[in-house]
């Protein structure tokens, strides 16, 4: 029995070492990946419609110019890399705003308009438990390839988009770019920043 307690024992180490070395290393991946990076622009908005995922049709200028503060993103439902991250962080930031968050209007473009009906979005959006302040756009290919080349963010097609995040304080001031995927605390601090620039 005596030789039973040690090997047990090693072997529990055994395990402990590989879990110490695999957090380790998701650390160290961490640690090397690249950050997001942020630049100020100015864009036009485009003179498109676009389809709100409650099935209006809208004019994309009036939406982002009711005077609330815009954070925009580009997706696409049946994405399966990038798409639900950058719509987790956006959730979690709807979350992190509390009582702002109606202070605040958060958008998510379709990259794939012809599969993206509204009422994809709308399931699209159940998952991520969005509130009432974050809706869903789609509506042609050309509007959508409009909205993505007015925002720099057309890359030839749906599976070359990347994580970026748009944010503007209100009407006419400069959007700030967000290369990378950010976190919910970053976008949480880029949104109160820009807020005081206002």
């Amino acid at each position: 029995m005596r030789d039973c307690k040690p090997k047990a024992l090693a072997a529990r180490t055994g395990v402990a070492l590989l879990l110490l070395a695999a957090a380790v290393g998701v650390a160290s991946a961490a640690a090397d990946a690249p950050s997001a990076t942020r630049s100020l622009r100015e864009y036009a908005v485009p003179d498109v419609r676009l389809v709100r995922d409650d099935g209006k049709v809208v004019s994309l200028p009036e939406e982002m110019n009711d005077g609330r503060p815009v954070v925009l993103n580009f997706i696409f439902t049946t994405c399966t890399s990038i798409c639900p991250a950058m719509s987790s962080v956006f959730a979690q930031f709807e979350r992190r705003l509390g009582v702002d968050a109606g202070k605040v209007h958060l958008m998510s473009i379709s990259l794939d308009p012809e599969q993206d009906t509204p009422a994809r979005l709308v399931e699209y959006a159940r998952r991520f438990h969005a509130g009432p302040e974050w809706q869903h756009y789609t509506g042609t290919v050309a509007a959508s390839l409009a909205a993505q080349r007015a925002f720099d963010v057309y890359r030839g097609g749906k599976m070359s988009h990347g994580a970026l995040t748009l944010m503007r304080a209100a009407p006419g001031k400069p959007w700030l770019r967000i290369d990378g995927l950010a976190t919910p605390d970053d976008l949480l601090r880029d949104y109160r920043e820009l807020l005081a620039t206002r």
